[in-house]
């Protein structure tokens, strides 16, 4: 989504410090960006408006829930259209599995980011859930053994 609006050092830092707490009081918010409880409310109530902030969520280890096996399944479809595209993303956004699905270019259409409770459970996802559609050409299964998140998600600004 592209957006016409005009980020000052206020909003940026709304931005930043939001998506590092998404619980934080917005008493505790203004004081951190310097502006009045009400100003800082009405700022976040624009972004939200805008569609700059589409919302807050809680973020849960996969692991402490009993998905101690993590992946990426490189995925190809044929043919690569609408018709079969549509179908393939509402089966794999319907699995309890699904983490993030990715559309991408490349060799391979589709990454889609998988939680498993054990290499058993990843080959059945594989083999029942992906493999025996058939739409899916190739799958190539890799396994994740750390992740990092990047930095918050601020404004562009050319030469970045």
């Amino acid at each position: 989504m592209s957006t016409d609006l005009q980020f000052d050092p206020v909003d940026v830092a709304i931005l930043r410090l939001l998506q590092n707490d998404g619980r934080i009081a917005n008493k505790d918010l203004a004081a951190a960006v310097g502006v009045a409880p009400s100003t800082c409310l009405d700022r976040v109530a624009r972004l939200r408006r805008a569609g700059v902030i589409t919302g807050y969520a809680a973020q849960v280890d996969p692991a402490a829930v009993g998905r101690d096996l993590e992946a990426l399944l490189m995925v190809q479809v044929q043919p690569h259209a609408r018709g079969v595209v549509d179908p393939f993303v509402a089966h794999v956004l319907s699995l309890p599995e699904t983490r993030a699905l990715h559309h991408v270019t490349g060799a391979d259409d589709f990454i889609v980011h998988v939680a498993c409770g054990s290499t058993a459970d990843l080959q059945r996802l594989v083999l029942d859930e992906f493999t025996a559609r058939r739409e899916v050409g190739r799958v190539q299964t890799h396994l994740i053994f750390s992740t990092w998140s990047g930095p918050p998600v601020l404004p562009y600004a050319s030469g970045q």
